[in-house]
């Protein structure tokens, strides 16, 4: 029984060892000292970051509505109402109503929209460049496919079936 023990331990201890700090708080550790930088680059156009979010994602998804962009921006439907209403106001979105008739508004970026993600993304870019400044485009291609891997193996399964976010 000792033997077992010890061995189960030994395990544990060896796990630990190569396992630290853990992955799960390399992500967060990188994701908020992104965000951190991220805030730093939008605040002067005054945005959030998860405004950012959603002006990319309409760049590459054009016509969602508040409930699809609220998925994809990563916050509640709530919280994606006032942040559509608030990109309304600026100028920086259009809602319309579908073509189908019904309820729902397909929202868009205008041409202020699109000119305000350019002025981000060019600093994106840079941001992205720092991050990456260090490894080779195969490597960095490789890390953004482990990523993906990664978020699909904790993705619940009734989200896995929902195409990926888009550039942010």
């Amino acid at each position: 029984m000792k033997t077992r023990t010890r061995s189960t331990k030994d395990l544990q201890s060896k796990q630990r060892a190569g396992s630290y700090p853990r992955a799960t708080y390399l992500i967060k550790e990188l994701e908020r000292a992104v965000r951190r930088r991220l805030e730093a680059i939008v605040e002067p156009l005054g945005l959030t970051a998860v405004q950012y979010t959603a002006l990319s994602v309409l760049a590459t998804h054009p016509g969602m509505s508040s409930a699809q962009l609220a998925r994809r921006s990563f916050v509640s439907a709530q919280a994606a109402n006032e942040m559509v209403a608030a990109l309304e106001r600026r100028g920086l979105i259009r809602r319309s109503a579908a073509a189908e008739g019904g309820r729902a508004l397909w929202i868009h970026l205008t041409p202020s929209g699109e000119r305000t993600l350019a002025r981000c993304d060019e600093q994106v870019d840079q941001l992205e460049g720092q991050l990456f400044g260090g490894v080779t485009r195969r490597e960095e291609a490789l890390f953004r496919d482990m990523l993906r891997t990664c978020r699909e193996a904790v993705r619940p399964r009734t989200a896995a079936a929902e195409p990926p976010s888009g550039r942010a």
